[in-house]
């Protein structure tokens, strides 16, 4: 084929030799007639895109708006670590995948379970809790399959089991590492072909059940150590999630804190209404060997023992008021803190903690803007370049 253009003011009619249906012959008008309806189609395509982008958008933020970490609820905490445990849960709850949750005592394993249990299609149906290191082996295997009548002493009537008991909801098996390996090939076989048998009895019965187990030993090692089965292990450890210690996360100490401050007020009728820099400034040196749930004991124990408004260092158990943390009980009296020391510490911690929002900062502490300025300046404490607007001085 030939395309010809014709630009001219007046085009001219063209004699050719080659047949008609071979030459394209283009006017101006014919070109501009062209690109007319070219522009319409495009700009008919992009709003269809358009639109399909603003739904897209739409759907992602109502369903981040629905599930973001702050709305998960009874877990709390601002530190990147968590967050990115929160992120994940609800992709993790989306499925029926099974879940192993590692953590030291105290981190708060079973909070998570719940949370990925509420959020889950299986919310509405139970969620069963059963600690394997706190049941005799004994009855464990019964706790966890049921048995028929007379399939052992005392077994005087049918009873069903835990997998039984959580039919369509969720089983959450706690301190897994302790159980032994007989139950570890009973609770593999029930994993793989979704059925169990009660003790004593021989009809296979389905089961319909997410699992979500949660130790706080290494499996790891004690796969290596021979303690506990390879395949079982891989059959858990479909997704793992590791929760942090709360030593790793001191970020989340204050606003924990601060929420088993109001539990505790709650609880016990009392209104405290702080708690003062100085025992916040223990709070953040302990170890915490116990965790979330130590913390929450220790500030109940300080809202008992508080006969004003606030929580001072004298209020809190002894075993943080002795010692910066446990490893360092025998520290050097010369090498102790001073209260500046200490005073100074906590301010940075909690500023950094609530990235330099001033406002919220002379809230948690319980000092006016003024006050906070001044010792910011007498220990030479400078906002970040990003954080430094929007904060105000003094005055404002």
């Amino acid at each position: 084929p030939i395309f010809i253009a014709d630009l001219r003011p007046e085009p001219e009619r063209l004699h050719l030799e080659r047949s008609p249906e071979s030459v394209f012959l283009f006017t101006a008008d014919d070109l501009r007639a062209i690109c007319q309806d070219n522009l319409a189609a495009n700009r008919k395509n992009a709003l269809k895109l358009e639109n399909l982008l603003r739904e897209q958008a739409a759907a992602v933020l109502e369903w981040r708006q629905k599930h973001t970490p702050s709305r998960i609820e009874g877990i709390i905490g601002r530190s990147a670590s968590l967050q990115r445990i929160l992120d994940v849960l609800p992709r993790i709850a989306a499925t029926d995948i099974t879940v192993l949750l590692e953590g030291e005592s105290g981190t708060g394993k079973e909070v998570i379970a719940r949370a990925i249990h509420r959020l889950s299609k299986r919310a509405h149906s139970p969620f069963v809790v059963v600690n394997a290191g706190a049941i005799p082996e004994t009855l464990l295997e019964s706790e966890l399959f049921g048995h028929v009548r007379g399939a052992f002493t005392g077994a005087h009537a049918e009873k069903k089991g835990l997998f039984e008991e959580a039919t369509g909801g969720t089983l959450f098996l706690d301190e897994i590492g302790e159980m032994s390996p007989a139950l570890q090939v009973k609770l593999l076989r029930a994993l793989q072909e979704r059925e169990i048998r009660r003790v004593g009895g021989n009809r296979v019965r389905k089961i319909d059940v997410r699992l979500i187990a949660a130790t706080n030993r290494d499996l790891q090692r004690l796969v290596r150590e021979g303690r506990f089965r390879q395949d079982l292990y891989y059959r858990l450890n479909v997704m793992r999630l590791r929760i942090p210690p709360l030593r790793e996360r001191p970020e989340d100490i204050p606003v924990l804190a601060d929420h088993f401050l109001r539990k505790a007020n709650q609880k016990l009728g009392k209104h405290v209404r702080e708690i003062s820099p100085q025992a916040m400034a223990l709070l953040l040196r302990y170890r915490w060997p116990g965790n979330v749930r130590e913390l929450e004991n220790a500030i109940e124990h300080a809202v008992v023992l508080a006969v004003g408004h606030s929580i001072l260092p004298e209020d809190l158990p002894q075993e943080i008021r002795t010692s910066a943390t446990p490893a360092e009980t025998t520290a050097a009296p010369e090498h102790w803190p001073t209260l500046e020391e200490v005073e100074r510490q906590h301010i940075v911690q909690t500023l950094e903690a609530f990235g330099w929002n001033l406002a919220l900062v002379t809230k948690k502490l319980g000092i006016s803007r003024a006050t906070l300025w001044r010792k910011m300046k007498a220990y030479g404490l400078q906002p970040p370049v990003s954080n430094s607007r929007g904060n105000g001085g003094p005055g404002q």
